[in-house]
């Protein structure tokens, strides 16, 4: 078993239920399997072969999945390759290479050179988006364009408004179900489907738990592709302010939307980023 499982079973149940998700993709795609240094790496293939390319980034405690709501607009004018991050509930490998040091920087180079990409636009989301950031920032030369969604690597990561939701958890299923709410922000009665896989998942999962590093001015500086960053005014688990903040002020050119009433879970902004894309 994998340590970033709780349990054989959890892991079993959790891969079981990914699986079935990806019979059900709402677009035909390809199941790529790319060989890293890291150890294998999943990537979903989607939408026309010849089209520009974009590498999708999900988040902690997710997968390639976390794009089912937009990939119908993602992939109508892109050819779109959703990575399962490694050390993530998905397909690809376990291993959980150092934050610091530039080994995941590393890792995507080997997934775009496996993938024949010389460049590529990058989006992603929380985790996926400091990835996506690291890239961008130590080889930006592969970052065609950057859209990043509720990323983390910006504003403070508010560990003590997180572990306060967590402990929530202890209260029972209702506890938990308030703890998903709380970390995702997401409370509407049509999200319910999406909270029960967040807190399926996490009562199965072990997460990374230290501090996504921070990029200092001067790497954010070098920026020049173009950017286009989303972020929720009620996000629990980063300050969008101070990331706002500090976009607007080291990175003059990117667009930079802040949605009001939303919390760290960014979805539906297909269509946005579809746009980004081809502009």
């Amino acid at each position: 078993m994998s340590t970033i499982y709780t349990s054989p079973g959890a892991e079993r149940e959790l891969r079981e239920h990914y699986l079935r998700e990806l019979q059900a993709w709402p677009v035909p795609a390809e199941h790529l399997r790319v060989p890293t240094g890291q150890g294998e790496t999943f990537v979903l293939a989607c939408g026309p072969a010849q089209a520009p390319p974009v590498v999708l980034l999900h988040g902690s405690g997710a997968n390639a999945t976390a794009w089912g709501g937009d990939i119908a607009a993602l992939a109508r004018g892109a050819r779109v390759y959703a990575v399962d991050l490694i050390g993530e509930p998905g397909l690809s490998a376990p291993a959980r290479a150092p934050l610091e040091g530039g080994a995941h920087a590393r890792w995507l180079e080997e997934v775009l050179d496996g993938l024949g990409l010389t460049d590529t636009a990058v989006v992603g989301m929380s985790l996926g988006g400091w990835m996506a950031l690291d890239l961008a920032t130590r080889r930006p030369e592969r970052v065609r364009r950057l859209g990043l969604l509720c990323p983390g690597g910006l504003g403070r990561q508010s560990m003590g408004k997180v572990l306060g939701a967590l402990a929530l958890r202890a209260l029972g299923p209702w506890g938990k179900r308030r703890a998903v709410q709380a970390m995702t922000g997401l409370s509407a009665p049509e999200m319910r489907p999406v909270l029960e896989a967040v807190e399926r998942t996490f009562a199965r999962f072990r997460p990374r738990t230290e501090r996504l590093p921070r990029f200092g001015d001067q790497a954010l500086g070098a920026l020049t592709m173009p950017v286009l960053a989303i972020v929720g005014d009620r996000d629990l688990m980063f300050d969008s302010a101070e990331s706002a903040a500090r976009l607007h002020a080291c990175v003059p050119h990117a667009q930079v939307r802040v949605l009001p009433g939303t919390g760290h879970a960014i979805l539906g902004q297909g269509e946005a980023i579809a746009e980004f894309l081809t502009g």
